[in-house]
This record gives structure tokens, sequence and C-alpha cells, in this order.
């Protein structure tokens, strides 16, 4: 091992602490009641930037777990202020759902319904539901948890329809693919991710359904069963439309199946989703290059490969390769994500600003520079950070997270 698990712990424990003070001291307005949309690499803000329900539910899904974490009183803080937010500008009191984006003063932008965008305010609204226990909370996250299936479950097909106008009529516009590309693995990705946070915390008999058809949907139809690679774009009835793969996509997917397999507690799906992990661990591998990060993308028919290094996939690598390694207790899992986090370590981690890069390319030259982003945000980072000090935890046998 190039460091120990003790050394390693303490390492990404003192670089969540570091991520969460950029964002406290960096992200929050002014002169305004959210944050900032996009902020440079010298710390200064857009304040005309406009602003994703994306990155502001990330936010309060960061500031939510890290609070659980290591309790402290300006997270909650923080957190209130993403909930505040959110629940003023983003929610559409008319039609239900939120929008996609309002402008840099909280008017609405892109106002389709976008499950994307709604599967993260599920996810953060869940998370923030755990440290305050209030039911206004729960019961935002449940309205547009309920608005989304109403309209977009597919019960013929299975998944979910990608997006909508604002009142939930059909659109052929789903800003993260064109007709009839209508089923992403994105999208339905993520909403697997919300599933699970939304059943841990609101036992319902509809969120128990769609968090285990969205397991489903992620064996049966997105995973390749042959390659253990996803697909990307989907039409209604499931034809792949892309055989791109997104080697990050991949290895995160690996370590959430897990986990909402586990928080569904299904022992049959959870048998079954360890061992596409490891599969799914074994063939994002081959997307490592020699400096131990992930590349971004492969075309196979052309053999086109995106070297980048882009911030969010050595994130999950990180944790996709330890939930390998957690498996199969097989070393070389256990050095990928050393190897990992390393890289991010000399390349990516900004030293003098804070928090990271957005990306660097073969030669290690800084490619995506602002911090903040319309998906810039601290969720794949802190995330990763607080699941490898949780997995060390356990694996010393301590459970205690401090």
């Amino acid at each position: 091992m190039a460091i120990s698990l003790y050394s390693f712990r303490q390492e990404v424990k003192q670089e969540l602490f570091r991520i969460l003070d950029y964002w406290m001291n960096n992200a929050v307005e002014k002169n305004g009641d959210g944050f900032y949309g996009v902020v440079n690499d010298k710390n200064i803000p857009d304040e005309n930037a406009p602003k994703a329900i994306v990155i502001n539910s990330r936010i309060l899904w960061t500031f939510s777990a890290a609070h659980q974490l290591f309790p402290n009183a300006q997270y909650p803080v923080i957190a209130k202020r993403a909930f505040d937010y959110i629940k003023k500008y983003f929610v559409d009191e008319k039609y239900g759902g939120v929008y996609w984006s309002v402008t840099h003063d909280g008017l609405p932008g892109e106002t389709k319904k976008q499950l994307y965008g709604h599967a993260f305010a599920i996810y953060g609204l869940s998370e923030y539901y755990k440290i305050t226990k209030d039911e206004a909370v729960l019961k935002t996250a449940t309205d547009i948890f309920s608005k989304m299936i109403r309209h977009s479950y597919d019960p013929l097909e299975g998944g979910y329809i990608e997006a909508f106008e604002r009142d939930w009529g059909e659109t052929n516009d789903y800003i993260l693919s064109k007709a009839p590309e209508c089923k992403s693995m994105n999208t339905h990705l993520h909403l697997l991710e919300a599933y699970t946070n939304l059943y841990s915390t609101w036992k319902d008999e509809s969120s128990k359904f769609h968090l285990k058809h969205s397991i489903e949907i992620m064996l049966d139809h997105i995973i390749d069963p042959a390659t253990k690679r996803m697909g990307l774009f989907f039409t209604k009835d499931w034809k792949r439309q892309s055989a791109i793969i997104s080697y990050g996509h991949d290895i995160e997917a690996s370590w959430l199946l897990c986990e909402a397999a586990e928080t569904l507690g299904d022992e049959a799906l959870v048998s079954k989703c360890k061992e596409v992990a490891v599969q799914m661990a074994n063939a994002t591998s081959s997307g490592l290059a020699a400096d131990g990060a992930l590349n971004y993308e492969l075309e196979p028919s052309t053999n086109h490969l995106n070297d980048s290094k882009q911030w969010w996939p050595q994130a999950e690598a990180m944790v996709g390769f330890f939930n390998a390694y957690q498996l199969t207790s097989k070393v070389q899992f256990l050095e990928k994500s050393e190897k990992v986090w390393e890289f991010i370590k000399k390349y990516l981690i900004d030293q003098q600003n804070g928090e990271w890069w957005g990306g660097v390319d073969a030669n290690h030259h800084i490619i995506a520079r602002d911090k903040i982003t319309f998906w810039k945000c601290p969720y794949h980072n802190a995330r990763a950070c607080m699941e490898l000090m949780r997995r060390m935890s356990t694996l010393a046998g301590n459970e205690a997270n401090h």
C-alpha cells in the first residue's frame, strides 16, 4: 500500500474540512439569500450567473451529511440556507416539482421539469430531514417525489421519462438528451440515489417500490450483462443509442447499487449488486491511466479516448475501488483507490485558493479552472471523503466517526 489506512483516513478527513470551509467562505452570497452560481479560480463570484437546482440540492445534501458525521453549528445554517432557497425559488407552486434553473435574482429560468434535477432535490431534502426531523422538509421531498412519479414513471416499458415541459406536458427536448432518447443512464443513476435516500427516511410502499424498480432497471437494462458497462442513452423501449463508455459513471454506479440494495434490505438484490459491483470495478480498471487517474470517456467504435482527468470521476473512483476492496479483500482495488487519491492531491487540489480544479488534461495542465459552476459542486468530493472515512472506520473495527 502507498499509505496506511490510518493516514489515508486522516488525509481525506482534513480534505473534507477544507472543502466545507471553502464553500462556507466563498459560495454564500454577500448580497443575496442563496449561493453564487459561478466562482472563478481566484474565488471571485459572478453575481449575475444563473443558479441550478442541482448544485443547490447538492449543497443541501453535503452540509446535512457533514453535520451528521462531524456536528458543527455552522453546517445546519448552510443547509437551512440551501433549503430555504430551494423552497422559495425552485419549487413550482403552480404545477409542482422544481425548476431546472433560476436567474441570479431567483426568477424562473429554465422551467422544464427535468428528472435529473428532481432526483437531486429529493436527495438533498431527504438528507436535510435527517438533521431537522422537520415534517415540512419531508413533505417537500415527498410532494416532489409524488408529482414526478405521477408523470414520469413508465409502467409499460419500465423506468422514467427524462423530462417534461413546465406543466408536465410532453417535450422532445430533454436537456441532457434529444428525442427519441427519452431515458438516460445519468438520470436513472441519480434517481436510484434519490430513492435510496428517500426510503432511508420514509418507509412508504411507493418509495420502496420505486427504489426496487430502479435497482432492477439498472441491472436489467442499463448495465450491459456482457461488458458490465452502462449504456448512456435509450429509447422509450430501452434500445441503446450510444456505445460510449463513461468510466466515472460506471465506477460511481458500482457502489451506489450496493448502497441501494442494502437500504432496501432485499438480500437477493444485495448479493446480486455486490457481484455486479466488483465486475463493474474490474471493467472500469481499463480506464485507468498510467498516472493512476481515471480517464473520462472512450468511444469503442473509433477507439477515441477522452483522456482528460475530470474531478468528479476521480472522487467516485476512490469510493468505487475501495468498495470493491471491501467486497473482495483484494489489495489491488485498495491500491487503485489510493493511487487516485495521490493523483488528486498532486494535480486537482488547489492548495492555494481551495477546492479542486474541474479537470486536467493528459499532461496535467488545468483545463477547467472555475471552482463553482452550474455543475461544479461540493457533492462528489465531499461525499467521497465522508464515504472513505466511514468505510475505513468500519474496516478498523472502529464505528466511531471521530
